[in-house]
């Protein structure tokens, strides 16, 4: 399980350390690619395959489906690390997520975030419902 919040400079060519906690779980081969809300997502190889095959059975006559399909395997890329515990963010995917120099890498159970430092500040700044409010809309979920 990924849990926790890193902060991590992003190299010239585009590399980041990974957590030392993250490396083991995450294995030597992984699946990263576009994520929600200005973010990427890094996938180890079971849960990817988890949510591969969650998308595949998505009805492929929904447009939403369809877009929905499309942003999650044309942005993905699979990647190693490197001797030193790097990975190098593509070129598509630094855009995407706005990376520049500094990035804030987090936990999120069976994936993990790269957030530009930016993003991820504004992100727990403006949040548009409160935590009191988001609290309540999980207990409607059953949580």
């Amino acid at each position: 399980m990924f849990i926790g919040e890193y902060n991590h400079s992003i190299d010239v060519k585009g590399r980041v350390s990974v957590p030392a906690k993250f490396r083991e779980t995450l294995g030597s081969s992984f699946i990263i690619t576009k994520g929600l809300d200005n973010c990427l997502f890094i996938y180890p190889q079971n849960e990817w395959a988890v949510l591969e095959k969650k998308l595949k059975q998505l009805p492929m006559t929904n447009k939403d489906a369809r877009a929905f399909v499309r942003f999650f395997f044309a942005g993905a890329s699979e990647c190693e690390l490197d001797n030193q515990g790097r990975i190098r963010i593509p070129n598509n995917l630094r855009e995407h997520a706005h990376l520049e120099k500094e990035a804030v890498i987090i936990g999120v159970a069976t994936r993990i975030e790269v957030w530009s430092h930016d993003e991820w500040r504004d992100y727990n700044d403006n949040a548009n419902l409160s935590y009191d409010e988001i609290a309540s809309r999980m207990e409607e979920m059953g949580i």
